[in-house]
């Protein structure tokens, strides 16, 4: 990411990076606990037995029940917006934008805190049904509540709960936001497009603000609003008493680059749309968000699932997106205007998946013990949700970094393709279409963007097969230790400080691009991008 940024630090007024969009979702796993009834070929709901028993009620009197307590918490749900004299609006059709009409009740009324709403609706959820002499676990309409508020702490938001057992919740925060309503309480001056910002007085302080949002004490937050959503939960599970378990199924992580000028943006990002179609693999979207891959640069032969890269135009601009199964990372420009021109550069998207690996504790176990273990979708996963997140935007960055925007194939490649001298020593030219084109795409492979690359990690990348012999393997060391020198010499690669590691220098990134982009890309894929884009 710095590398980007410093690379068009005089365009650039301020970055940006947090979350955009989170959602939050709550069960009641004890009540909601099902197993498989195999005879039955049903799910077998005893958690909403154990309910029924401790409450005295009989299954066969289950349905009265729950149609009686469904409205009763409705009712209570929707007491404040009623005492208040708010809009209580039925939504029939599920294609109607509800955060949409929210906003314009918020508009008409001129609300900026507080409660804004409230929305109901049927929806399919997940339910009980009494089915012969047990109860039993499936999908059925019920009535939900879209209640809708400028909280004091999170600013716009929703939160939906379903009126019917097992009272499954969802909480939908905007990222930005929350921010725009930091900044109004700091008076921190700023200007908003859509979900963006297009100008910030202070962008320090902002990402400051923004930093806080990983750090919030979620479950105090998420059972504050569950207790608004449901004011008799209490009572009504006094004799069987449940909590909600808090996941997050879906996060979005952006980060937002505001230039100055409209124009340089928009020429910039048709470079990157034609970098992003053209130089990157399925192999690269996987290394973005995280995975390894084979030292041949191929997706691995176990990995199950799907890796793609897909253009599209949008009416503000065109967006390029990778995705890696349920999982995604996008570039797009976001917004033009007179007062800045946003490009959000990364947007990594996380839904819900045991694919994505995080460094942390095993549950339960000691908590100086780490090791990579699959991201949870609890809420104690949060702020890893936001490293991983934030990592997989930098890698993007760098890799965005490496497009050159000013100079021609010939003139990025003429002076590598001549002799040098490196410590008063005749260093020969490189053939970089020729003998040396491997070599050069191996120092480029995204594996090595964060830690680098050693003399070992060359040598099994460029020998198909092992050393027979250790007089073999020394050959094959000092042969990779004179390409090793070559490059240096040619400025592609720079040694990392009391390490055996080398990095691709920031000029070198632009050299490999071109040439490597250019061996593997022809006049009918450049006119296919052409026709895509159209």
């Amino acid at each position: 990411m710095h590398e980007f940024i410093a690379k068009y630090k005089n365009e650039i007024s301020g970055t940006l990076s947090g979350f955009d969009r989170v959602v939050f979702a709550g069960a009641l796993r004890k009540l909601d606990y099902s197993h498989w009834d195999p005879q039955l070929q049903r799910l077998h709901a005893t958690g909403m037995e154990q309910y029924l028993v401790h409450n005295h009620i009989l299954y066969k009197d289950y349905a009265a029940h729950v149609k009686a307590v469904s409205e009763r918490v409705k009712e209570a749900a929707l007491a404040p917006w009623r005492q208040q004299g708010l809009p209580v609006i039925h939504i029939s059709s599920p294609r109607l934008d509800k955060d949409a009409l929210a906003r314009e009740q918020a508009r008409q009324r001129g609300i900026s805190e507080g409660l804004v709403c409230a929305l109901t609706a049927v929806e399919l959820h997940p339910t009980f049904h009494h089915y012969k002499t047990i109860l039993v676990r499936r999908l059925r309409p019920c009535g939900v509540l879209y209640l809708y508020q400028i909280h004091p702490q999170v600013g716009w938001m929703y939160a939906r709960i379903q009126t019917w057992f097992p009272f499954q919740i969802q909480v939908g925060i905007n990222g930005r936001e929350w921010l725009a309503h930091q900044m109004r309480h700091e008076k921190l001056a700023f200007r908003q497009a859509d979900n963006c910002f297009v100008w910030i007085e202070d962008y320090p302080r902002a990402q400051e603000l923004m930093n806080q949002q990983p750090q919030t004490n979620w479950r105090e937050l998420l059972e504050g609003l569950a207790a608004q959503l449901n004011p008799l939960h209490e009572s009504l599970f006094e004799k069987y008493p449940v909590t909600y378990y808090w996941t997050c199924p879906q996060s979005e992580w952006a980060t937002d680059i505001v230039f100055r000028r409209a124009e340089f943006l928009r020429q910039l990002m048709s470079r990157l749309v034609r970098h992003g179609m053209l130089s990157f693999q399925s192999a690269d979207v996987l290394r973005y968000l995280g995975h390894r891959v084979n030292l041949s640069g191929a997706v691995p032969a176990g990995f199950a699932g799907s890796a793609e890269i897909d253009l599209k135009r949008r009416p503000e601009g065109e967006r390029v997106k990778f995705r890696m199964n349920k999982h995604s990372l996008k570039i797009y420009d976001k917004a033009y205007s007179e007062w800045g021109n946003v490009l959000r550069a990364a947007e990594t998207t996380l839904n819900e998946g045991r694919d994505i690996k995080t460094y942390r504790p095993k549950q339960g176990g000691p908590e100086d013990v780490r090791h990579w273990l699959p991201l949870r979708k609890g809420i104690a996963d949060v702020h890893r949700r936001a490293e991983v997140s934030q990592a997989a935007n930098d890698r993007l960055l760098t890799a965005w970094a490496r497009v050159d925007d000013s100079r021609t194939v010939a003139e990025l490649t003429t002076a590598i393709q001549e002799p040098t001298r490196w410590r008063g020593r005749r260093v020969r030219a490189l053939r970089p279409w020729g003998e040396d084109h491997a070599l050069l795409a191996a120092i480029n492979r995204g594996d090595f963007l964060i830690i680098g690359f050693r003399n070992r990690d060359l040598r099994a990348l460029l020998y198909a097969q092992p050393a027979a012999s250790d007089q073999q393997q020394r050959r094959r060391s000092a042969a990779t230790s004179r390409k090793l020198r070559m490059l240096r010499a040619h400025h592609l690669i720079r040694k990392v400080p009391h390490t055996h590691r080398y990095q691709v220098t920031a000029a070198g990134r632009s050299i490999l691009l071109s040439i490597l982009t250019t061996a593997r890309t022809s006049l009918q894929q450049l006119n296919q991008l052409t026709e895509k884009a159209a």
